[in-house]
């Protein structure tokens, strides 16, 4: 029988296990000014009522549905200036140690998304200690919060180096105009699984706490020590994703363009399909959705391929996630190098065949800058997306995504050697995207990287008892 490992949701910070579902979010960049009013304020945050100080929202707390709620997470060098001792330090993973800007091959981030060229609030990681973020129901309610956590101990507390906001866009929607925040693992005893289908088999808690049986049988990660400061933790790979939509717009329209006249349109989608969808749309329009499909593998309603290849909208009254690729080994439905099968194979079948189910990671996003207007394409501004990557083990969860699967296709010999086509570290001298078609395929190649990285930061996500022991020291 499997004995199932339930943390104590009251010392889990919330947003780890379960979303808020907030549609306005504040990430304030900061650093500790004055190290005794910050611990101060850590017991505080973490002590209950105290007035005028906004509490770190719990995974039990964030069931009550209050308009605010709060988070903290720390870089190595902000639990250095808090008094962590040089021994604890050394006890963290090297890779958070090191820091993310030092990972940057690793995960992709060359040419303009070095970190050289990130915002200049990212480029100094000595400054950047805390990012204490504050999600809300309304934007008002996020402005008084943060202030708030800015006047701590009298504005000594704290030195706000940047701020991020981030507003939810209609329908869960990202600027590419798909639907987002749909696949999540399902923790055990943590969700019902009926009320959301899904294929994929429940994740153990260990995969984003330390101290937890992981989805890697007998294998269960570090915890920085002492205990008290690294159980129930997280590590967040923060990142400021800007998006080039305008150009994104312009490759589905040129490959939309190019399928039409390859001869192979007809087997890709059925002459007049389009005329049955809600809404029905034009050829056109439909191949420039059906690119856009084939390159996430989900149409942007968030109807995946493999349910429905040819309709974005869902048949019967199957869920967004009950599916698998076991059915498409070659991906004639679902291409092989689309975006979401890269970063969550499934049950597909695989090279690293151990490892379909060992790398998920909870991610929260959330959309930053004005919608996009295709009437106003050079409005020069910025639009990307604030992610948060969670999980325990940054270098065997999020960044062997983003090396293994996302930049170099490792998992599958049909991929190899590419990227991903959305989110990859793509240039037009050698960028291609295959999508079979019965026994040819088109390859679609020559298109530039939609994404850029313009800031980040590896983040510890602390519990609400090693918040207390922080608030605690004594150095």
């Amino acid at each position: 029988m499997t004995v199932r490992h339930i943390p104590d949701l009251a010392d889990v910070q919330g947003n780890i296990l379960r979303g808020y579902k907030k549609p306005h979010v504040r990430h304030l960049l900061l650093t500790v000014r004055d190290p005794a009013v910050a611990r101060s304020w850590l017991l505080d945050a973490t002590g209950g009522d105290v007035p005028h100080t906004p509490q770190v929202t719990t995974e039990q707390a964030s069931r009550n549905k209050a308009s605010t709620c709060l988070n903290i997470g720390l870089t190595h060098t902000g639990l250095e200036r808090l008094g962590v001792a040089p021994a604890h330090l050394k006890s963290f993973p090297h890779e958070f140690i090191d820091g993310m800007s030092s990972r940057a091959l690793k995960l992709g981030d060359t040419g303009l998304s070095h970190p050289r060229h990130w915002k200049p609030e990212w480029r100094d990681s000595a400054k950047l200690q805390l990012v204490v973020s504050v999600y809300a129901d309304k934007p008002g309610q996020r402005d008084k919060t943060a202030e708030e956590v800015l006047g701590a101990g009298h504005g000594a507390a704290f030195a706000e180096l940047s701020r991020l906001d981030g507003d939810a866009l209609p329908g869960e929607q990202v600027h590419f105009g798909y639907r987002d925040n749909i696949a999540q693992p399902h923790f055990a005893g943590i969700r019902n699984p009926p009320r959301r289908p899904d294929r994929q088999p429940l994740v153990e808690v260990g995969a984003v706490l330390l101290g937890h049986p992981t989805p890697v049988e007998d294998v269960r990660w570090e915890v920085p020590q002492p205990k008290r400061l690294g159980f129930n933790g997280s590590f967040n790979a923060f990142r400021v994703l800007e998006q080039q939509v305008d150009e994104f717009e312009k490759f589905l329209t040129r490959s939309a363009q190019a399928i039409s006249k390859s001869g192979l349109a007809h087997k890709m989608l059925p002459p007049d399909v389009e005329k049955t969808w809600s809404p029905p749309m034009s050829r056109p329009e439909a191949m420039r959705e059906l690119v856009a499909a084939k390159i996430l593998g989900r149409w942007r309603t968030g109807v995946p391929l493999d349910l429905s290849p040819t309709s974005p909208n869902l048949p019967g009254c199957g869920g967004l996630n009950d599916f698998d690729y076991v059915t498409d080994p070659d991906g004639l439905r679902c291409p092989v190098g689309s975006h979401i099968r890269r970063c969550n194979p499934r049950a597909g079948r695989i090279v690293q065949r151990s490892t379909n189910h060992s790398r998920r990671i909870v991610r929260r996003g959330m959309p930053y800058g004005p919608p996009y207007d295709p009437a106003h394409p050079d409005d020069g501004k910025e639009r990307g997306l604030l992610g948060a990557f969670i999980c325990a083990s940054l270098i065997a969860q999020f960044e062997a995504i983003q090396y293994d699967w996302m930049n170099l296709g490792l998992q599958h010999p049909k991929i190899t050697g590419t990227n991903d086509p959305v989110l990859g570290n793509n240039d037009p001298k050698f960028s291609s995207f295959t999508m079979p078609v019965g026994s040819s395929s088109i390859v679609l190649r020559g298109f530039p990287r939609f994404v850029r990285t313009v800031g980040g930061a590896y983040l510890f996500l602390p519990s609400i008892r090693a918040l207390k022991y922080l608030g605690a020291l004594h150095p």
